[in-house]
């Protein structure tokens, strides 16, 4: 009989993040086979580390660890040769491919990478300034923005500029609506780069139907109507070509892999923005 289903114990000495990311991925990869995912964060004492080796005795199966001190990445790696647990440490590749070009770090940190640095006060800067900014807020302070975002209901523009500001990037949005005269701030943006989000109507009158249907809203509303949803597309793609403006078509992209775009063609609008200064 098929395996539909297995456990997954991720073992960290913060957040998890990084083995949630990773297993995920791999995971992703395997159709009709989920992952029952046992999450132990900031396992840092033997005595938390020997209640997540009871639970994966409980309930075996692979597990992943992100333990940068070794007697407990070697405790782990005992106990699960004794219970029968397939285990593997995420980071020891990676380590040792930095040991063997720089050498060793000097002491090892647990969350390291969630130390309250500059890098972390400026992603939080974002998220704040992106929340204030959102769906067309307080457009006069635009040019403060790294990007803006623009296009029709629906086009993922608000979960877009959310992940694109827990990656340090501070992103207004602004919704495309026929016949309503844009801002007069975004005529004399130099700062930001300005992005148009198009998709295709049919996938947009799925999206809004779906939206309708959850507010138990008018289901024959002409917000679905297919034919205005393409008047609307077709109109903000005019006007994105008529400014200049990058598009990227949202149709088929994931959030993540429409922000990974923008990403890029932020770093090629920042490079022009210091030529021309």
């Amino acid at each position: 009989m098929a395996r539909h289903h297995f456990n997954l114990h991720l073992v960290s000495d913060a957040t998890g993040e990084t083995l949630i990311a990773a297993s995920r991925a791999v995971s992703a990869q395997y159709q009709g086979i989920c992952s029952l995912e046992h999450v132990y964060p900031m396992v840092r004492s033997v005595a938390q580390l020997d209640k997540a080796i009871a639970e994966i005795e409980a309930a075996p199966g692979m597990v992943l660890f992100t333990l940068v001190d070794p007697q407990h990445a070697q405790r782990l790696t005992e106990a699960c040769t004794r219970i029968g647990a397939p285990c593997l440490s995420v980071l020891a590749p990676i380590m040792t491919l930095f040991e063997s070009y720089i050498g060793p770090a000097v002491k090892p940190r647990p969350g390291a990478q969630h130390m309250l640095n500059a890098d972390y006060f400026r992603r939080i800067d974002a998220l704040n300034f992106t929340m204030m900014h959102d769906d067309g807020q307080q457009s006069e302070s635009y040019e403060a923005a790294d990007v803006v975002l623009m296009g029709v209901s629906r086009t993922s523009k608000t979960p877009t500029s959310i992940y694109l500001a827990n990656r340090g990037v501070k992103t207004a949005n602004l919704p495309f609506v026929p016949n309503t005269p844009l801002p007069k701030s975004i005529e004399k943006l130099r700062n930001p780069l300005v992005v148009g989000l198009l998709a295709s109507p049919e996938r947009i009158v799925q999206i809004r139907a779906n939206r309708l249907l959850s507010l138990h809203a008018d289901p024959e509303s002409p917000y679905v109507d297919r034919r205005l949803v393409a008047e609307e597309v077709a109109q903000s793609r005019k006007l994105f070509e008529e400014h200049g403006w990058p598009t990227i078509d949202v149709t088929r992209r994931s959030i993540e892999e429409t922000a990974a775009a923008i990403i890029d063609l932020h770093k090629l609008h920042k490079l022009k923005f210091i030529s021309a200064a």
